[in-house]
Parts: structure tokens; sequence; C-alpha cells
């Protein structure tokens, strides 16, 4: 009874909403029925069936990819420990046992060999089994997991790059999903710091770091992403000297990461600017430095404030790793173009691009989820 007064108040109300009402429903019916008969009977999937494998790791080894599922399974249980120190939603509802059963569903189905079915299953109970860890033992987690995030990092850059006792792999062989998600990963970690040190810096009563502070983020705001990219690719190796040579992969970080810290510095700036004058003067009147001030009382009360906008920022980076096809890198928007070269996928443009577009949606949506989670724990 609610929802038809609801569906009377707000789409029947008079004739003419009716109508539109109406109109709307035949146009959304059509264009799903037409998108149905399309993925069904004409699309021809084949094309990612058969290169899956370079649409997630490119053309990383095979006789490696264990190096790949051990990252993998890192970074999940990391995850997953994480998002279960922060979520107090239960583990085993009803809601989710449907979605494990689909996930358990989906791995004996897929198209794909035994042993990646295998190394999938443990990771959905590497995953499962992080959340309880991280909901059982929130006290004792919390404060080590900035610290394990930290020293994940060169473990999992010495897995997939090698050295020191592993088989070394050239970064000219680290494509598509893997690569994107290296590089957005690398340049959020980094850019994130920096772009608070430059917010400070703007808003410091020192001449000398505020107006580098300033100058920096207008010049930096004011030139598009693919010509700093560009720059970093092609213009900075002539300024080296002959005997060093930056890898590819180090020049599109570093590109990204300068452009990324410039937005993210007037994101933390807004938030600076949120904070009532009565909460410095009181940490001054604590006895505390500026030091304890800014770590304590300001920047906590700040970032909280523009958790949306950084969230934001993060997700436009990590979207705007696509640029780095332009400049030579084949990330996955990169293997995307080369997939469709191939001659008997010519034309395939639809499924390519509707499949990666999924992935990044995926990854996009995840990223909002996680950051309107930690929003409510934060005001709770």
């Amino acid at each position: 009874m609610i929802k038809l007064t609801w569906l009377r108040k707000n789409l029947f109300n008079n004739w003419y909403n009716s109508l539109l009402t109406v109109v709307c429903l035949i146009f959304l019916f059509w264009l799903v029925q037409g998108l149905t008969i399309w993925l069904i009977t004409k699309a021809q999937w084949q094309v990612i069936q058969v290169n899956l494998h370079l649409f997630l790791v490119g053309r990383f080894p095979q006789s490696l990819y264990w190096r790949i599922w051990v990252v993998l399974g890192i970074s999940t249980t990391l995850t997953a420990i994480t998002a279960g120190a922060f979520t107090k939603t239960a583990i085993f509802t009803k809601r989710n046992s449907l979605i494990y059963a689909v996930i358990g569903i989906l791995l004996f189905i897929l198209p794909t060999p035994l042993t990646s079915r295998l190394w999938l299953l443990l990771i959905t109970g590497l995953i499962v089994t992080g959340l309880i860890i991280g909901q059982k033992f929130t006290q004792i987690i919390t404060p080590w997991l900035s610290l394990t995030w930290l020293l994940s990092c060169p473990l999992i850059i010495w897995l997939i790059g090698g050295g020191l006792g592993l088989q070394p792999v050239s970064t000219n062989l680290w494509n598509g999903l893997l690569l994107t998600l290296l590089m957005a990963i690398i340049s959020i970690v980094l850019s994130f710091p920096i772009g608070v040190l430059l917010a400070l810096g703007r808003t410091s009563n020192l001449p000398v770091v505020r107006w580098f502070s300033i100058l920096y983020i207008e010049i930096v705001r004011g030139l598009p992403l693919i010509g700093i990219l560009f720059l970093a690719q092609v213009m900075l190796p002539l300024f080296l000297p002959a005997d060093l040579r930056l890898d590819r992969l180090l020049r599109g970080i570093v590109g990204l990461i300068l452009f990324s810290a410039a937005y993210m510095a007037e994101n933390v700036r807004g938030g600076l600017q949120a904070i009532p004058r009565g909460q410095i003067e009181a940490g001054k009147a604590l006895g505390l430095n500026t030091p304890l001030l800014l770590i304590l009382v300001i920047l906590p009360q700040a970032l909280r404030a523009v958790i949306p906008a950084i969230v934001g920022q993060f997700i436009g980076l990590f979207k705007d790793t696509s640029l780095l096809s332009l400049v030579g890198l084949v990330e996955l928007t990169g293997m995307a173009r080369s997939i469709l070269a191939q001659p008997q996928f010519l034309g395939r443009y639809a499924e390519v691009y509707l499949f990666i577009g999924l992935i990044y949606w995926l990854f996009c949506y995840s990223m909002s989820l996680a950051a309107k989670n930690l929003e409510k724990q934060l005001t709770s």
C-alpha cells in the first residue's frame, strides 16, 4: 500500500506526469531489450575469453603467474583485515551467504584452468578469514595496519619485478590491469602526503614556503595531465645525464604524483579552512606545539571533513591512468587497443570497451563504498 501511494504521489499525480512516466518506461524497456538481445545473440565474447590473461597481466611470463597470485593473496587479505577492522556489519548474514554461494558457483563455471580456479578459491577463503580476524581482533590490529601496509609494498614490488633470488621481470612486461593497479596505488599513496604538505605550505606564515606552494599548485593545475606525462616521458630524459636513464614506468608514476598532489592540496586546504579558529587556540592553550597541534587537532578534523573530495580525487586518478597508453605504457586501456589490433578481432570495440569499462566501474565503486563506510565509522 505504501509503495502504491508513493507511485501515485510521485509518478502519476497528474496527466502529464503519468504520460511522461509511461513514455520513460517504454523507452527503458526498449533500451534494455535491445541491449539484452545484443549481449546474448550478437556480441562476440570470444575476444574477452581468448585475451583474458592479456587484460589482467599483459605479457607477464606465464611461468611466473604464481607470483601474481601471491601478490593478489597478500593485497586482498590485508584489504579484508582492514575492512573487518573498520566495519561492524556481520559477515555471515543471509545476504552475504547468498553472495558467497554465487561466488563459489562462478569459481567452478568460469572458463579458466583448474589451477586458476583453485587460486581464486584460496583467495576467497583468505578474504573471509581476513574479515573475521579484522572484526575479532580490532583493538590489537588497528595500530599495526599502516605499518603492515607499508611493509607489504616493497614485498609486492619484489614479487612482481624479481631480483634478490627471483627471476627478474622487465617493466616492459608489466601490462594490463596489473600495471593500472600498480600505478594507481603508488600514485595515490605518494600524492596524498605531498598534497597535505602543499596545503599546509599554502597556509604557512613563511613567505617562501607559501609562495612556492601557491606557484606549484597553480602552475600544475593549469596544465593538462597528458602534457605533464609527455614532459615526464619525452622531455625529462633530455635534461638528464647521458648515463642516467629513468625507467618509463617510474617517469609515468612521477607525472601522476605531481599532477594529483596539486589537486589534493586544494581539497585538503578546503578542510583546513573548515576548522574553527577556536580549535587551534584551544590546542595552543593546552601547550601543544605546532607539529602536535597539526597531527592531533587540525589534520584529523580537516581530513574527515573532505573525505568525499579526497576519494573523488583518488577515483579520478585511477581513471587517469588510462592516459598512460598515450605515452607508451601498455596499461588496461593500452592493452585493449593492442587486442583490438588482432586480425581476428578487428571491429570488436563494443565488447572490449564494455569489459574494461566494467573493470573501471567495479574498482571505482568499491572505493566509493569504502569511503562511505569510513565516513559512517568516523561520524558514529
